[in-house]
């Protein structure tokens, strides 16, 4: 084999062991583990009915224990200081992070939402508490999900879901008002969850 194939074959080799390193597996959650839903209106289910909301069906589609902490209108600045005494309450297996919606609206500085929302995610990381984080879209017609939630997912090594809330947003069916789901568009978020924590081992 000549000197250029062996650098090539380890070039390969290097890209395959690099590419498998950023799986990020979550640790499973038995059948009595809890699952901490933590953010916004989205997460509380404004425009939902009858347990139409998101941790509601998540909880269905899982089997454990999904608590609902979402409180509508909360910026991420109130959800730091909110988190702490949840996360000792629950002592959950999962934290789903769904935060910074309320931030974006209003204009906020998303240096300081990417701010709060690390101090949230090293809070749990911490307490050796997995993280999920689901991405949140810009405040433009028909936009992707703000830059720094890939930043972070990838500073903290985090399970992400890019793209769910965007797409959603987009959909009219799925919708109760301009920045709100109706039933199907939050079983449509849980179902999305669902089928993440299943790819990443937690189920």
């Amino acid at each position: 084999m000549s000197g250029i194939t062996v650098k090539a074959a380890c070039f390969i080799l290097l890209l395959i062991i690099g590419g498998c390193s950023e799986q990020t597996a979550l640790k499973y959650i038995p059948p009595e583990g809890v699952i901490l839903a933590f953010g916004d209106s989205l997460t509380q289910g404004v425009g939902s009915s009858n347990d139409g909301d998101y941790p509601s069906q998540l909880q269905q589609l899982t089997g454990r224990t999904v608590i609902n902490a979402g409180i509508s209108g909360e910026v991420s600045r109130d959800g730091l200081q909110r988190l702490p005494a949840l996360l000792q309450q629950y002592q959950p297996n999962l934290l789903i992070l769904l935060e910074g919606g309320n931030d974006i609206l209003r204009n906020q500085d998303k240096t300081i939402l990417k701010h709060n929302l690390a101090q949230m995610i090293t809070q749990a990381q911490q307490q050796h508490i997995d993280v999920v984080l689901v991405a949140v879209p810009e405040k433009k017609l028909f936009s992707n999900s703000a830059p720094l939630y890939r930043e972070l997912a990838e500073e903290y090594a985090l399970v992400w879901e890019p793209e769910i809330i965007a797409e959603l947003l987009r959909s009219p069916s799925y919708k109760s008002d301009a920045v709100h789901f109706n039933n199907q568009g939050y079983q449509a978020l849980a179902a999305r969850i669902n089928a993440l924590l299943k790819e990443h081992n937690a189920l």
